[in-house]
């Protein structure tokens, strides 16, 4: 498992640590990745961290549209494309798929709907972490599927 060495903290626009070497996957690939004060958590393909949205209540339906989108853009399949990928240390049984309204497929894990945060501009770096954003609380996730506040 690659490392990254990252400060973090609840939205504290805290930077990140030197670019993971061995993430070069399709950013629909989940992995684990461990991040400074926050451990082990869920990162995309490309090394940078999802989240969760806790009006999502856990019930796979994103409740993110519009001007959410934008600052939080839901992690997405491409065209053709029909399930995410489980990298190294993530439960394939707790990936999965729901359809947005716009028709696209969003990735899952344990039934949350997982999304980037547009502030985040490089691998490692989480400072959406603890935000209330946009109607709700973000988090960062852990490799059970729960929210690591």
């Amino acid at each position: 498992m690659a490392a990254l060495a990252a400060a973090c903290g609840g939205g504290s626009g805290a930077g990140s640590g030197p670019p993971p070497a061995s993430f070069h996957g399709p950013a629909y690939r989940i992995e684990v990745a461990q991040v400074d004060g926050l451990g082990r958590i869920l990162v995309d393909g490309k090394g940078d961290t999802v989240y969760l949205f806790v009006p999502d209540h856990h019930r796979s339906v994103s409740r993110c549209h519009g001007i959410c989108a934008l600052e939080w853009p839901p992690l997405l399949l491409p065209p053709g494309v029909r399930a995410p990928e489980a990298g190294h240390g993530v439960r394939a049984s707790l990936l999965g798929t729901i359809r947005r309204p716009d028709g696209r497929l969003q990735v899952t894990y344990g039934g949350w709907p997982l999304y980037r945060w547009f502030a985040d501009t490089a691998p490692g770096m989480a400072t959406g972490q603890g935000l209330d954003n946009l109607g709700g609380l973000w988090y960062v996730v852990s490799p059970s599927g729960r929210p690591v506040r």
